[in-house]
């Protein structure tokens, strides 16, 4: 590795340094949260309607991710701004609900003229300020302060140590919060049914089936000329062999055939009786998707046929179906 430039070794150094600072400020932060933190979870939990969460500046878009970082793990919340509060907005909050006010100084002017209506709707509020003997503070019904802590910026000026402490104590919070709530993976998939975890936990085989709409079939009775043009179709390189009753007996795939194929024999002609395979490997509609996709990789198979209680085949899907569904 080509040694770094004086210039290059300063801007090395100055990320380490901005690192150091806000990591050992977040340790600091550890030894001294109280008993406060404990009511102020306690108050959350209590809560029967939402958790507003509020701030100005670089506060509120720290807030903003509190906010929806609470929401995605099991606590309704939603971040108002103090400002458009003013104007109207503060007709969002009940008495039914809790306030976490970001201020690090805690004499914020747009949140200080909001506390005579939050006061009178009746809302509990919860201070998250950096200065404890501020207004914010003494008008809240808690108060949790992340002291003054030395900014990373070496003007002192923007707000970068502060913000990180507010942002890991917003977390630890949405974290404690989630515990208690005994909150799942699966909880947490029923919020986010567009990510990859909520299609590994909530994606059904039955919404695989919904998406390709395949089912290739075809009688025990048919001779292999007359399944292959059904199969091409499909373009799944199997079929599901069905009886009379069209429940499921056996499947073919174009594997079988290219394997009699191999031998030197004149199959088109013949039964599919001669070539499928009697004992498949099936699923259910109602499993998941990704049960189907590890059934798949441990059998070493690319199609599955899906069949229901009574034995009649549904639908069949391919791996392609599963991954290209992002699982």
């Amino acid at each position: 590795m080509p040694s770094l430039t004086k210039t290059e070794s300063a801007y090395l150094y100055s990320v380490k340094e901005v690192l150091e600072i806000e990591a050992n400020a977040i340790l600091a932060l550890k030894d001294q949260i109280g008993d406060e933190i404990t009511r102020a979870i306690e108050l959350i939990l209590k809560c029967h309607h939402r958790v507003i969460v509020t701030g100005m500046g670089k506060s509120g878009i720290v807030g903003k991710k509190i906010a929806a970082t609470l929401a995605s793990t099991g606590t309704p919340s939603l971040f108002l701004h103090p400002a458009e509060g003013l104007h109207g907005d503060l007709g969002m909050v009940t008495e039914d609900d809790v306030i976490i006010a970001i201020s690090n100084s805690g004499e914020t002017d747009e949140i200080l003229k909001t506390l005579p209506s939050i006061k009178r709707i009746g809302a509990k509020m919860i201070a998250l300020v950096g200065n404890k003997n501020s207004t914010l503070s003494d008008k809240a019904d808690i108060t949790l302060c992340i002291g003054r802590a030395k900014e990373a910026c070496p003007l002192g000026l923007a707000p970068t140590t502060s913000t990180t402490l507010t942002l890991a104590l917003g977390d630890a919070i949405a974290i404690a919060l989630l515990k208690a709530r005994k909150f799942t993976s699966e909880n947490f998939a029923l919020f986010h049914p567009g990510g990859s975890l909520g299609r590994k936990l909530l994606l059904t085989v039955e919404d695989i089936i919904q998406e390709s709409k395949k089912n290739p079939t075809a009688p025990v009775e048919s001779d292999v000329k007359e399944v292959l043009f059904n199969m091409t179709t499909s373009g799944l390189g199997a079929i599901s062999i069905i009886d009379t009753s069209s429940k499921l007996i056996g499947i073919l795939t174009d594997g079988d055939i290219r394997r009699a194929l191999t031998v030197g024999e004149d199959i088109l002609n013949k039964s599919v009786i001669e070539f499928y395979n009697p004992k498949p490997i099936t699923i259910k509609p109602n499993i998941l998707a990704v049960e189907a996709l590890k059934v798949m990789k441990d059998n070493r198979v690319n199609v599955l046929p899906v069949v229901d209680n009574s034995g009649i085949v549904v639908a069949m899907i391919h791996m392609h179906d599963l991954t290209k569904m992002g699982l």
